[in-house]
């Protein structure tokens, strides 16, 4: 089972930046995989992925063969 942690590390790795935990639920939210509850009271995220970033994102996804490319 591939990790938040897995998938920050292998984007440190390749694209030299920290994602965060926020970003990486956004963005799964984006490319419809399963995420877990959240405590938010809202629908509303305090820290939604940036743009620039989803896409970085997503191939990490296909990496860990969460996504078809």
């Amino acid at each position: 089972m591939v990790t938040n942690d897995d998938i920050r590390e292998y984007i440190f790795e390749k694209y030299n930046f920290k994602a965060k935990n926020a970003w990486i639920a956004h963005a799964k939210e984006v490319y419809g995989l399963p995420t877990r509850r959240s405590n938010r009271e809202s629908d509303i995220r305090k820290w939604p992925c940036p743009k620039k970033r989803l896409e970085q994102i997503r191939e990490a996804f296909v990496h860990f063969k969460l996504l078809d490319p």
